[in-house]
């Protein structure tokens, strides 16, 4: 009995766990991906996604259906593509260009009967007005007819491990009822449940909302928060306080600004595509970006003024940062509001040293020397500055020996310590 092929175009955060889970799953997959260092390390047995563990890529390695590779060639025979490549914006602007390479480069190998899958999150219509005529056109097939075309957001949370791709439910859908059958009956197949839509627009806005309402709603808290220490009211205990109601409330927490692919960019991709159809604004998108864009520079204002009390002046001092990545308990430099963080404290003349355990060494920023959580170095720092929570940094080590601490995530408590 003839396996099926799937390929996955983009190996990175996305791509790499559904290419992982389509091999436990029985088929034989192939990894594309520009990067050819990516797939250097890949095939050998490296993974660079901290949430696929050695051991599990070499499993799917050892079974002989996983192939990494660059060679679109690759893909010939396939059954089912899924395309998981990066959307990222450019001066604003949605930048859909590995979208588009992605389509030109998997569209000679389509052949009746096979289903295409975009995962990368997008403005609503970029399924059917973008990918469909450009697969249509490199391959002479048509969809819906010849070929199966659907769209299925990513839900992937790095370092998240209560929900993963297995146990959260896949939006699903399709250009036709032919479509979301075979698009429903592939993630049946990785997943505990899918959520069948109605059209490739509904699941392409549905990702759009679901980041875009965490977006507005860490804005409101990172205003409530700027606002509350001008007022000397504990914003972090009025949250903990208001959670406590069992209905109508949903606590976010407010940090150092918003990073990686999803927060700072998607909400965008609605924002963009509302004004160029409707010509309007969409306002709470552009607000919470002003506020969210503003706290790095929050920080490093309430840093500066911080030192400025002791009678230290931020211009000469050495300051320690506790993690450069966007999230806790992960590498991932996307964006990342600490490295702004940082940025603006070497600009006001700090000597910046950071803690960042996760992140490999060539993603993270010029400038900055990356240093061991030790207690030489809090004690040596006129300052230390939580700006990622990893929960592997000791506090306690912190607090105990730091002259000054600015605390971004209520991890420390103390009389050295001030929280944001």
């Amino acid at each position: 009995m003839r396996v099926e092929k799937l390929v996955v175009i983009g190996q990175g955060y996305v791509g790499l766990p559904l290419a992982m889970r389509a091999v436990e799953a029985g088929l034989n997959v192939v990894g594309l991906d520009v990067d050819a260092d990516r797939v250097k390390r890949l095939a050998s047995g490296e993974p660079y996604v901290a949430d696929i563990p050695a051991d599990r890529l070499g499993r799917a390695l050892a079974s002989g259906r996983y192939h990494p590779s660059t060679e679109y060639a690759e893909a010939k025979d396939f059954d089912i593509c899924v395309i998981t490549v990066p959307t990222p914006l450019r001066d604003g602007t949605p930048d859909l260009s590995f979208v588009e390479q992605a389509g030109a480069g998997i569209g000679p190998y389509l052949r009746p009967g096979c289903t295409v899958i975009l995962e990368s999150t997008t403005y609503p219509g970029t399924t059917e007005e973008l990918l469909r005529p450009l697969l249509e056109s490199a391959s002479g097939l048509r969809s819906p007819g010849d070929f199966h075309l659907g769209y299925s957001p990513e839900r992937i949370d790095p370092g998240n491990q209560t929900w993963q791709l297995t146990n959260t439910p896949k939006v699903v859908s399709g250009v036709d009822d032919a479509s979301l059958a075979r698009v429903d009956a592939f993630y049946r197949r990785l997943v505990e449940r899918t959520v069948p839509v109605d059209s490739t627009r509904v699941a392409e806005l549905t990702k759009l909302i679901e980041n875009t309402f965490r977006q507005v709603n860490i804005a409101l808290v990172n205003e409530l928060t700027m606002l509350s220490h001008q007022l000397d009211i504990d914003v972090w205990q009025a949250i903990d306080a208001a959670a406590t109601k069992p209905f109508g409330f949903m606590p976010f927490r407010p940090g150092p600004g918003v990073g990686g692919h999803c927060l700072p960019i998607d909400p965008c991709y609605l924002s963009w595509q509302v004004k160029r159809r409707l010509g309007r604004q969409f306002r709470f998108i552009e607000l919470a970006n002003d506020v969210n864009h503003e706290m790095p520079e929050h920080v490093a204002q309430r840093v500066m003024a911080g030192l400025n009390r002791s009678g230290r002046s931020v211009n000469g001092s050495r300051l320690l940062l506790l993690g450069l990545a966007y999230k806790r308990n992960t590498g991932d430099m996307r964006d990342s509001p600490a490295v702004d963080v940082a940025r603006r404290l070497r600009e006001l003349g700090a000597e910046i040293r950071a803690v960042e355990p996760y992140a490999e060494a060539h993603h993270l920023p010029d400038g900055v020397l990356t240093v061991d959580l030790t207690e030489r170095e809090v004690s040596a720092a006129d300052g230390v500055v939580v700006v990622t929570d990893h929960d592997v940094f000791d506090y306690d080590l912190v607090v105990r020996h730091a002259r000054y601490v600015f605390d971004t995530r209520n991890r420390c408590t103390g009389p050295t310590v001030e929280r944001l």
